[in-house]
Protein backbone atom coordinates (compact mmCIF):
# COMPACT_ATOMS: atom_id res chain seq x y z
CA UNK A 1 0.00 0.00 0.00
CA UNK A 2 1.33 3.54 -1.33
CA UNK A 3 1.93 5.94 1.94
CA UNK A 4 1.56 9.70 0.53
CA UNK A 5 2.86 12.94 2.49
CA UNK A 6 0.24 15.80 1.36
CA UNK A 7 4.00 18.16 1.04
CA UNK A 8 4.50 15.85 -1.88
CA UNK A 9 2.68 15.64 -5.57
CA UNK A 10 1.47 12.14 -5.63
CA UNK A 11 2.51 9.71 -8.20
CA UNK A 12 0.82 10.03 -11.66
CA UNK A 13 -1.27 6.97 -11.27
CA UNK A 14 -2.79 8.26 -8.33
CA UNK A 15 -3.93 11.43 -9.72
CA UNK A 16 -7.57 11.44 -10.06
CA UNK A 17 -8.83 9.75 -6.82
CA UNK A 18 -11.50 9.42 -4.95
CA UNK A 19 -9.79 10.71 -1.02
CA UNK A 20 -11.89 9.86 2.39
CA UNK A 21 -10.90 12.70 4.28
CA UNK A 22 -11.16 12.79 7.59
CA UNK A 23 -8.93 12.34 10.77
CA UNK A 24 -9.61 8.46 10.96
CA UNK A 25 -7.45 8.00 14.42
CA UNK A 26 -9.50 5.17 15.53
CA UNK A 27 -11.19 4.27 12.22
CA UNK A 28 -14.16 2.96 14.00
CA UNK A 29 -17.68 1.95 12.20
CA UNK A 30 -18.07 5.60 11.60
CA UNK A 31 -14.91 6.23 9.90
CA UNK A 32 -15.08 3.03 8.14
CA UNK A 33 -18.75 4.51 6.55
CA UNK A 34 -17.01 7.11 4.95
CA UNK A 35 -13.51 5.72 3.94
CA UNK A 36 -16.25 2.72 2.36
CA UNK A 37 -18.30 4.92 0.54
CA UNK A 38 -14.73 6.42 -1.17
CA UNK A 39 -13.50 3.31 -1.72
CA UNK A 40 -17.16 2.29 -3.16
CA UNK A 41 -17.68 5.12 -5.64
CA UNK A 42 -13.71 4.59 -6.48
CA UNK A 43 -14.30 1.27 -7.94
CA UNK A 44 -17.32 2.63 -9.72
CA UNK A 45 -15.46 5.25 -11.78
CA UNK A 46 -12.22 2.70 -11.66
CA UNK A 47 -10.03 5.48 -10.01
CA UNK A 48 -7.45 5.00 -6.92
CA UNK A 49 -9.22 5.54 -3.71
CA UNK A 50 -7.12 7.01 -0.82
CA UNK A 51 -7.92 7.63 2.78
CA UNK A 52 -6.65 10.41 4.52
CA UNK A 53 -5.60 11.35 8.02
CA UNK A 54 -3.78 13.96 10.23
CA UNK A 55 -0.59 13.51 11.98
CA UNK A 56 -0.29 14.65 14.44
CA UNK A 57 -3.70 14.58 15.57
CA UNK A 58 -5.02 19.06 14.78
CA UNK A 59 -5.54 18.57 18.65
CA UNK A 60 -2.07 17.49 20.07
CA UNK A 61 -0.39 20.78 17.95
CA UNK A 62 -2.76 23.39 18.93
CA UNK A 63 -2.64 21.89 22.94
CA UNK A 64 0.49 19.94 22.98
CA UNK A 65 -0.05 19.54 26.65
CA UNK A 66 -3.39 16.99 26.50
CA UNK A 67 -2.70 14.22 27.94
CA UNK A 68 -2.25 11.46 25.10
CA UNK A 69 -5.52 9.66 23.82
CA UNK A 70 -4.08 7.91 20.55
CA UNK A 71 -6.08 5.24 19.95
CA UNK A 72 -3.87 4.08 16.39
CA UNK A 73 -0.60 4.81 14.99
CA UNK A 74 0.30 5.55 11.84
CA UNK A 75 0.99 2.25 11.07
CA UNK A 76 -1.90 0.77 12.92
CA UNK A 77 -4.01 2.77 10.43
CA UNK A 78 -2.25 1.78 7.39
CA UNK A 79 -3.01 -2.07 7.94
CA UNK A 80 -6.70 -0.90 8.85
CA UNK A 81 -7.07 1.22 5.74
CA UNK A 82 -5.50 -1.61 3.44
CA UNK A 83 -7.98 -4.16 4.84
CA UNK A 84 -10.67 -1.77 3.83
CA UNK A 85 -9.55 -1.98 0.66
CA UNK A 86 -7.72 1.63 -0.07
CA UNK A 87 -5.55 1.98 -2.76
CA UNK A 88 -3.08 4.45 -0.49
CA UNK A 89 -2.84 6.31 2.64
CA UNK A 90 -2.30 9.80 2.55
CA UNK A 91 -1.02 12.19 5.84
CA UNK A 92 -1.49 15.47 6.27
CA UNK A 93 1.12 16.34 8.08
CA UNK A 94 -0.50 18.89 10.91
CA UNK A 95 2.45 21.72 11.29
CA UNK A 96 1.86 25.77 11.64
CA UNK A 97 2.08 25.99 7.55
CA UNK A 98 -1.21 23.43 7.31
CA UNK A 99 -2.85 25.39 9.98
CA UNK A 100 -2.45 28.73 8.31
CA UNK A 101 -4.10 27.49 5.23
CA UNK A 102 -7.30 28.90 4.20
CA UNK A 103 -10.37 26.38 3.63
CA UNK A 104 -10.13 27.73 0.05
CA UNK A 105 -6.77 26.94 -0.51
CA UNK A 106 -7.08 23.81 1.11
CA UNK A 107 -9.36 22.63 -1.36
CA UNK A 108 -7.54 24.22 -4.70
CA UNK A 109 -3.94 24.10 -3.83
CA UNK A 110 -3.91 20.92 -1.96
CA UNK A 111 -6.55 18.76 -3.10
CA UNK A 112 -7.21 20.00 -6.79
CA UNK A 113 -3.16 21.01 -7.67
CA UNK A 114 -1.11 19.07 -5.36
CA UNK A 115 -2.89 15.47 -5.21
CA UNK A 116 -5.43 15.77 -8.14
CA UNK A 117 -8.91 14.69 -6.52
CA UNK A 118 -11.88 14.02 -8.55
CA UNK A 119 -13.65 13.27 -5.79
CA UNK A 120 -13.79 13.69 -1.15
CA UNK A 121 -15.82 11.94 1.12
CA UNK A 122 -16.22 13.58 4.67
CA UNK A 123 -18.24 12.74 7.76
CA UNK A 124 -21.24 15.77 7.62
CA UNK A 125 -19.72 17.53 10.27
CA UNK A 126 -16.51 17.91 8.85
CA UNK A 127 -14.17 20.82 9.09
CA UNK A 128 -11.07 22.04 7.82
CA UNK A 129 -8.76 25.00 7.29
CA UNK A 130 -7.51 27.94 9.08
CA UNK A 131 -9.60 28.66 11.93
CA UNK A 132 -12.08 25.80 10.71
CA UNK A 133 -13.34 28.24 8.20
CA UNK A 134 -14.05 24.93 5.91
CA UNK A 135 -17.20 22.89 6.01
CA UNK A 136 -18.69 20.21 3.98
CA UNK A 137 -20.70 23.46 2.19
CA UNK A 138 -17.27 24.95 1.53
CA UNK A 139 -15.60 21.68 0.33
CA UNK A 140 -18.60 21.51 -2.08
CA UNK A 141 -18.42 25.16 -3.29
CA UNK A 142 -14.93 25.25 -3.49
CA UNK A 143 -14.35 21.93 -5.03
CA UNK A 144 -16.78 22.67 -8.19
CA UNK A 145 -14.41 25.52 -9.41
CA UNK A 146 -11.67 22.98 -9.38
CA UNK A 147 -13.31 20.01 -10.64
CA UNK A 148 -13.63 18.15 -7.42
CA UNK A 149 -16.88 16.59 -6.28
CA UNK A 150 -18.08 16.08 -2.79
CA UNK A 151 -19.93 13.38 -1.28
CA UNK A 152 -21.04 13.03 2.65
CA UNK A 153 -22.08 10.17 4.80
CA UNK A 154 -24.51 10.66 7.99
CA UNK A 155 -23.37 10.02 11.39
CA UNK A 156 -23.53 6.59 12.39
CA UNK A 157 -25.79 5.34 15.20
CA UNK A 158 -26.11 3.22 17.55
CA UNK A 159 -28.47 2.40 20.53
CA UNK A 160 -29.50 6.01 19.87
CA UNK A 161 -25.90 7.62 20.10
CA UNK A 162 -22.95 8.93 17.54
CA UNK A 163 -20.34 6.38 16.91
CA UNK A 164 -17.43 8.56 18.06
CA UNK A 165 -14.05 8.60 19.15
CA UNK A 166 -15.04 10.06 22.24
CA UNK A 167 -17.08 7.36 23.27
CA UNK A 168 -14.34 4.92 22.55
CA UNK A 169 -12.22 6.73 24.77
CA UNK A 170 -14.39 6.56 27.67
CA UNK A 171 -14.56 3.48 27.47
CA UNK A 172 -11.69 2.48 27.65
CA UNK A 173 -10.76 4.88 30.34
CA UNK A 174 -14.22 3.40 31.84
CA UNK A 175 -12.01 -0.06 31.82
CA UNK A 176 -14.73 -1.06 29.25
CA UNK A 177 -12.54 -2.09 26.51
CA UNK A 178 -15.94 -4.87 25.31
CA UNK A 179 -17.89 -1.45 24.65
CA UNK A 180 -14.92 -0.40 22.87
CA UNK A 181 -14.04 -3.19 20.57
CA UNK A 182 -17.94 -3.30 19.73
CA UNK A 183 -17.69 0.56 19.03
CA UNK A 184 -14.40 0.13 16.50
CA UNK A 185 -15.26 -3.41 15.23
CA UNK A 186 -12.01 -4.83 16.90
CA UNK A 187 -9.80 -4.70 19.90
CA UNK A 188 -8.67 -1.61 20.75
CA UNK A 189 -4.48 -2.44 21.05
CA UNK A 190 -1.25 -1.17 22.14
CA UNK A 191 1.87 -1.74 19.72
CA UNK A 192 5.35 -1.67 20.66
CA UNK A 193 8.85 -2.75 21.02
CA UNK A 194 9.71 -5.02 23.81
CA UNK A 195 12.25 -3.36 26.25
CA UNK A 196 14.59 -4.56 28.66
CA UNK A 197 12.69 -4.24 32.28
CA UNK A 198 14.18 -5.14 35.83
CA UNK A 199 13.06 -8.75 35.48
CA UNK A 200 10.19 -8.31 38.81
CA UNK A 201 7.90 -10.68 36.91
CA UNK A 202 10.91 -13.13 35.72
CA UNK A 203 11.94 -13.51 39.47
CA UNK A 204 8.43 -14.20 40.57
CA UNK A 205 7.68 -17.19 37.80
CA UNK A 206 5.55 -14.75 35.49
CA UNK A 207 8.04 -13.18 32.90
CA UNK A 208 6.80 -10.44 31.24
CA UNK A 209 7.47 -8.32 27.74
CA UNK A 210 7.90 -4.80 28.59
CA UNK A 211 6.14 -1.97 26.42
CA UNK A 212 6.08 1.23 26.54
CA UNK A 213 2.48 3.19 25.96
CA UNK A 214 4.16 6.28 24.38
CA UNK A 215 1.32 8.76 22.85
CA UNK A 216 -1.48 5.67 23.34
CA UNK A 217 -5.05 6.67 25.11
CA UNK A 218 -3.69 5.50 29.00
CA UNK A 219 -6.94 3.04 29.56
CA UNK A 220 -8.09 2.29 33.36
CA UNK A 221 -5.12 1.09 35.10
CA UNK A 222 -5.00 -2.47 35.76
CA UNK A 223 -5.41 -6.14 34.84
CA UNK A 224 -6.82 -7.11 31.36
CA UNK A 225 -7.25 -10.50 29.72
CA UNK A 226 -5.54 -10.03 26.52
CA UNK A 227 -3.96 -11.24 23.20
CA UNK A 228 -1.19 -10.68 21.51
CA UNK A 229 0.58 -11.25 17.67
CA UNK A 230 4.30 -10.84 17.40
CA UNK A 231 4.17 -8.85 14.32
CA UNK A 232 7.53 -10.54 12.29
CA UNK A 233 5.79 -14.16 12.26
CA UNK A 234 2.27 -13.60 12.71
CA UNK A 235 2.17 -15.56 15.70
CA UNK A 236 -1.10 -15.51 18.18
CA UNK A 237 -0.72 -15.46 21.83
CA UNK A 238 -2.77 -15.25 24.63
CA UNK A 239 -1.97 -13.63 28.60
CA UNK A 240 -2.98 -11.54 31.06
CA UNK A 241 -1.52 -8.06 31.41
CA UNK A 242 -0.58 -5.68 33.73
CA UNK A 243 -1.27 -1.70 32.14
CA UNK A 244 -0.21 1.09 35.03
CA UNK A 245 2.61 2.16 37.10
CA UNK A 246 3.14 -1.40 38.98
CA UNK A 247 2.30 0.01 42.53
CA UNK A 248 4.23 -3.46 44.48
CA UNK A 249 7.31 -1.90 43.02
CA UNK A 250 9.71 1.39 43.59
CA UNK A 251 10.15 3.74 41.52
CA UNK A 252 6.65 3.58 39.82
CA UNK A 253 7.32 3.38 36.35
CA UNK A 254 4.26 3.15 33.55
CA UNK A 255 4.07 0.44 31.31
CA UNK A 256 2.51 -2.38 29.11
CA UNK A 257 3.35 -5.65 31.09
CA UNK A 258 2.02 -8.48 28.97
CA UNK A 259 2.32 -12.31 30.63
CA UNK A 260 1.93 -14.94 27.76
CA UNK A 261 0.72 -18.07 28.46
CA UNK A 262 2.55 -21.29 27.07
CA UNK A 263 5.28 -19.01 25.58
CA UNK A 264 8.76 -19.89 26.35
CA UNK A 265 10.48 -17.59 23.50
CA UNK A 266 12.45 -14.56 23.77
CA UNK A 267 10.49 -11.26 22.38
CA UNK A 268 13.32 -8.38 23.50
CA UNK A 269 13.64 -6.21 20.59
CA UNK A 270 10.41 -7.37 18.69
CA UNK A 271 6.93 -5.94 18.11
CA UNK A 272 4.39 -6.88 19.19
CA UNK A 273 0.60 -5.79 19.71
CA UNK A 274 -1.38 -6.20 22.56
CA UNK A 275 -5.24 -6.59 22.25
CA UNK A 276 -7.03 -5.85 25.16
CA UNK A 277 -10.39 -7.80 25.73
CA UNK A 278 -11.53 -7.99 29.45
CA UNK A 279 -10.93 -5.53 32.47
CA UNK A 280 -10.29 -7.90 35.52
CA UNK A 281 -9.49 -5.55 37.98
CA UNK A 282 -7.80 -2.44 39.12
CA UNK A 283 -3.87 -2.28 40.28
CA UNK A 284 -3.27 -2.75 43.85
CA UNK A 285 -0.49 -2.94 45.94
CA UNK A 286 -0.51 -6.10 48.22
CA UNK A 287 1.28 -6.40 51.72
CA UNK A 288 3.97 -9.23 50.14
CA UNK A 289 4.78 -10.71 47.35
CA UNK A 290 3.09 -14.07 48.26
CA UNK A 291 -0.08 -12.44 48.19
CA UNK A 292 0.70 -10.88 44.51
CA UNK A 293 1.79 -13.81 43.37
CA UNK A 294 -1.51 -15.26 44.55
CA UNK A 295 -3.51 -13.21 42.90
CA UNK A 296 -1.57 -13.26 39.60
CA UNK A 297 -2.50 -16.76 39.40
CA UNK A 298 -5.93 -15.87 40.14
CA UNK A 299 -5.90 -13.44 37.17
CA UNK A 300 -4.17 -15.57 34.80
CA UNK A 301 -6.75 -18.63 35.51
CA UNK A 302 -9.82 -15.54 34.85
CA UNK A 303 -7.82 -14.53 32.09
CA UNK A 304 -7.76 -18.57 30.53
CA UNK A 305 -10.96 -18.87 31.32
CA UNK A 306 -12.63 -15.79 29.34
CA UNK A 307 -10.21 -16.22 26.28
CA UNK A 308 -11.31 -19.52 26.16
CA UNK A 309 -14.60 -18.21 24.85
CA UNK A 310 -13.67 -16.18 21.92
CA UNK A 311 -14.50 -17.82 18.79
CA UNK A 312 -11.35 -19.15 17.07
Amino acid sequence: MRWLDHREAVPDSLHGAIIALGNFDGFHKGHQAVAGEAIRWAREEGRPSIVATFDPHPVRFFKPDVPPFRLTTLEQRQELYLAAGATAMLVFHFDGELAGTSAEDFVTELLGKRLGAAGVVTGEDFTFGKARGGNVDVLREVGKTCGIEARTVGPVGDTGEVVSSSRIREALRNGDPQEAARLLTRPFAIRGIVEHGDKRGREIGYPTANLSIESYLRPKYGIYAVTGRILATGEELKGAANIGVRPQFEPPKELLEPYFFDFSGDLYGQEIEVAFHHFLRPEAKFDSLDELMAQMEKDCAEAKRLLSARPS
